[in-house]
């Protein structure tokens, strides 16, 4: 045991209902976030501020079973608005004054989920979804159910139930698989689910390739010629994207970093592999864009060991061979894809780094270009965004530089809309 010395805590500007912002995605949203009677209530007041960190406002209904598991105080505390825990005059399941962008059911029970699926309304949580349902009929929100029960209530009759209402266009966010039991899966990609379903971005649909940590060359069955790179710019990305409904397939390097389940990553071992990956992805099915930050292995042995080399063998001479630019390769192949590449450079002046920039942008459409001496170890990135047509702009942090390869590719789309009506 370490002892603490007792401290105030580093103050701050939020105020005590208040959340960090982490993004943009739901701003402007309401969303209403629908609990029922299950043990995995007690974990809603998270998964509401989590909603509430991407800019949602967030008003909470919950049944008389969920309020066995989850307080009506901790719930109107962590959305900083009353419950509806029960239908007054005011006709709260209809919304009709301010209408919802997306109901969310969760957790989603055996009850809940087989009674809307047969139109049953009897009560706060089933009667509101009565009416989701006929406003997600004309279009007008989304309805994500979160299934969580125990393996045994995973019948016939719930996944007819779950069948039915996925045909009506509700949207079923994947539980958690542990224990026997359908979890509710981590705020994370329930919040991504939200963002995807109600986003207005020109990128929603769209179809992306991302790429990421490092990517390395084989000296023998064991040895890898790699770099520090890590993969957690990629993972922002493709988070990012996923959140703005874009279909992403996300391909990293090996070792990166672990990249959340629900972003389903494909390991790259070698750079023959990744080469493979990258190539049969685009070719496979048409795809909108690329976004190749994965720091591929420049160089590779011209001969590979097999086996294991012997530390005990003495001097091992080994001739490096330039390997392939797989990016090269991808443009040539398709050479109306627009691709953001990444450049780092070390012991050049910014002028010449924004050079070499300029030309990647010409060529592919934009490039993220990242200089050694301006970035401090344990500091944010620091990085130029340069897109073909456009002056280089300074971004900081991983989240910004995602950011800012989102609006290059929402701008892109936009543009080939309007040029191609």
């Amino acid at each position: 045991m370490t002892h603490w010395e007792p401290r105030p805590p580093t103050p701050s500007s939020l105020g005590d209902h208040a959340v960090p912002i982490e993004s943009d995605h739901l701003l402007g949203k309401r969303i209403a976030l629908l609990v029922t009677g299950g043990i995995a209530a007690l974990k809603t007041p998270l998964l509401a501020r989590a909603l509430r960190r991407h800019g949602a406002s967030v008003t909470a209904f919950a049944s008389e079973e969920a309020l066995r598991y989850v307080t009506e105080e901790t719930l109107a505390w962590s959305t900083d608005r009353e419950v509806v825990t029960r239908l007054t005059p005011d006709s709260e399941h209809l919304s009709d004054h301010d209408r919802f962008h997306a109901y969310l059911v969760a957790p989603a029970t055996y009850n809940t989920i087989n009674k809307v699926a047969c139109g049953i309304a009897d009560g706060v949580i089933t009667a509101t979804l009565a009416s989701a349902l006929g406003r997600l009929e004309a279009g007008d929100c989304a309805v994500l159910v979160c299934p969580t029960m125990h393996g045994s209530m995973h019948t016939q009759i719930l996944s007819a139930s779950l069948e039915r209402l996925q045909r009506l266009g509700v949207q079923v966010v994947p539980p958690r698989d542990d224990y026997g039991k359908h979890n509710l899966p981590d705020e994370e990609p329930i919040v991504a689910a939200v963002s995807a379903a109600v986003s207005c971005s020109p990128l929603r649909g769209k179809r992306i390739l991302v790429t990421g940590g490092p990517v390395p060359a084989r000296l023998d069955s064991v040895r890898r010629l790699s770099s520090p790179f890590t993969g957690a710019l990629s993972i922002a990305v493709a988070r990012d994207l996923l959140m703005c409904g874009a279909e992403v397939t996300l391909i990293l390097g090996a070792p990166s970093h672990a990249a959340p389940q629900w972003l389903n990553a494909i390991i790259a071992h070698d750079v023959e592999e990744y080469r493979a990956l990258v190539l049969g992805a685009v070719a496979s099915r048409p795809t909108d864009s690329a976004v190749l930050t994965a720091a591929v292995a420049d160089f590779a042995p011209e001969v590979q060991a097999t086996g294991k080399r012997s530390s005990g063998g003495g001097p091992w001479n080994v001739t490096l061979l330039p390997t392939a630019k797989v990016i090269d390769e991808l443009h040539a192949a398709h050479p109306a894809l627009d691709i953001v590449g990444f450049k780092y450079e070390v012991g050049i002046t910014r002028e010449a780094l924004f050079t070499i920039a300029v030309d990647r942008a010409s060529r592919y459409g934009a490039c993220v270009a990242t200089l050694a001496d301006e970035n401090a170890p344990g500091a944010e990135q620091v990085a130029w965004m340069v897109a073909r047509g456009h002056e280089p702009h300074r971004v900081e942090g991983k989240p910004t530089i995602a950011l800012a390869i989102r609006h290059h590719l929402e701008q892109g789309t936009m543009t080939h809309r309007r040029a191609h009506p």
